[in-house]
């Protein structure tokens, strides 16, 4: 009786998680697809979604991959405030977050009235969208990278201190090597969260076709008037998250002749 009872319930969740996304691919024919992506409104909104997600991804990297080394290698106070902090925008509603990142750098924000002595205004650019991205797909990298950064061995930390690596050398030849897997598996969570966030941009950058309308926001704006471009669009978006998650699945644990080896 529990195994029916488990099966059952088993089946309606995935009935739930697959019924509305095959619904969704079954509207539009590949003939109907390859057409509208031609449109020049499809076309401007993807072009923007990559160069701002990609944007976003490096920034999330280069900014991320120090927080994680040293949420992992090292105990520090108010290690646990940032452990939150980091982790917030996971959970912080989207419009929430691009109501908070208005407050910050918006004209008359903590932040936005010194950027703007620069001559540098975030709020409805291109670059605000990066910003919006960025903050909420920093999360999913820095965990990512922090538990690749755990799963390493310490002996071989040891081994290049033992040749006498410098602290630099031994991070990147040796650490960030073995935590690779995890690091891109991070990396293009990160890039696939951001190229699907709305509430947040659109809170914070607006919906300006060119310069802040990315997928996800076209998608909205498609709705009002063109159900079948919107489909198009959430198909398109589908089969790169899809992508992405396939690519993270199959790629190897353990990239080889390169994690082993230790610094001369």
């Amino acid at each position: 009786m529990l195994r029916i009872v488990a099966i059952a319930l088993g089946a309606a969740l995935v009935l739930l998680l697959g019924l509305p996304l095959l619904s969704l691919v079954l509207r539009v024919s590949p003939g109907e697809l390859l057409d509208r992506v031609r449109q020049p409104l499809i076309l401007e909104a993807l072009r923007l979604s990559l160069v701002t997600s990609l944007a976003a991804t490096v920034t999330v990297v280069a900014l991320g991959l120090p927080v994680a080394y040293a949420l992992n290698m090292a105990d520090f106070r108010g290690k646990r405030a940032l452990e939150v902090l980091i982790d917030l925008p996971m959970v912080l509603p989207p419009t929430v977050a691009g109501v908070a990142l208005l407050t910050a750098f918006g004209r008359t924000g903590l932040a936005g009235q010194a950027l703007a002595l620069f001559g540098v205004s975030l709020p409805f650019t291109t670059l605000g969208v990066i910003v919006a991205q960025a903050f909420v797909a920093a999360p999913f990298f820095v965990g990512a990278a922090r538990a690749g950064f755990a799963e390493v061995d310490s002996k071989y930390l040891d081994a290049a201190a033992s040749l006498r690596a410098a602290p630099g050398t031994a991070f990147l030849r040796v650490l960030v090597p073995l935590a690779a897997p995890s690091l891109l598996a991070g990396a293009a969570m990160s890039w696939a969260r951001a190229l699907g966030e709305f509430g947040a941009t659109i809170t914070f950058a607006g919906n300006m076709p060119g310069v802040t309308q990315t997928m996800p926001l076209a998608v909205y704006l498609a709705l009002q008037s063109d159900v079948e471009a919107a489909i198009v669009l959430s198909v398109l978006l589908l089969a790169v998250s899809l992508t992405v998650l396939v690519c993270i699945r199959l790629a190897p644990s353990r990239l080889p002749g390169r994690a082993r080896r230790a610094p001369r």
